[in-house]
């Protein structure tokens, strides 16, 4: 039963009524917790720069902590990714493993759609195709080198899918032009995290 209500009698309830009695009105967002707004605070460090994508990969991403692949970007519309030449992401004959730059093409796409859509969405891969053009002798340069229209769909809100094109080279001495060693095309899903707590709170609620 609900108490303390001004004007029982009628069904006239302002919203500031509504927000005195803890009732979210429509169109409002709901108060974000503690919880959610440490969450958002981590997903902005994690952004920020090589170190404190470091210090969450040990923690959330070992995969990306132990390949030691690290962010760039150079300019507004420029992003590259670079995947160090290291044991644990070579193979026996001394090339650059096919699952660490398989693996790692999720990993440098997601970074990059991460940074381009901020703490207030989830991003999930659904579709990858890899297509390998040659041996990696060296460091690889993950480039985005085609979005589908990213900030529109930002723009408009909601759930959404967007397809990234990446082109991965084998890092070369100065002077010389990099090597192009593979192509990836992938799919991600992305969702407003409002969404997702909405839907678990739904469930609970249906419990």
């Amino acid at each position: 039963m609900i108490t303390n209500w001004p004007n029982l009698s009628t069904a006239r309830f302002n919203s500031e009524h509504l927000a005195s009695a803890s009732i979210p009105v429509k169109g409002r967002p709901p108060k974000r917790t503690l919880a959610t707004r440490l969450e958002a605070f981590i997903s902005r460090l994690s952004t920020r720069n090589n170190f404190w994508h470091k210090v969450c990969s040990l923690i959330w991403l070992p995969f990306a902590f132990r390949s030691g692949i690290t962010m760039r970007r150079e300019g507004a519309n420029r992003f590259r990714a670079i995947l160090p030449f290291r044991r644990a992401n070579r193979n026996w004959y001394n090339a650059m493993a096919g699952a660490a730059l398989l693996g790692n093409s999720e990993v440098a796409a997601g970074m990059f759609l991460f940074s381009e859509c901020g703490s207030d969405y989830t991003v999930v891969c659904k579709e990858m195709r890899y297509q390998f053009l040659r041996p990696c002798l060296g460091p690889a340069i993950y480039e985005i080198v085609r979005t589908e229209a990213l900030q529109e769909k930002l723009a408009a809100g909601g759930e959404f899918n967007v397809d990234l094109e990446l082109e991965i080279r084998q890092q070369l001495p100065q002077k010389s032009r990099e090597k192009r060693v593979g192509r990836c095309q992938i799919t991600f899903h992305c969702t407003p995290k409002t969404h997702v707590r909405g839907a678990a709170r739904r469930q609970r609620e249906q419990a």
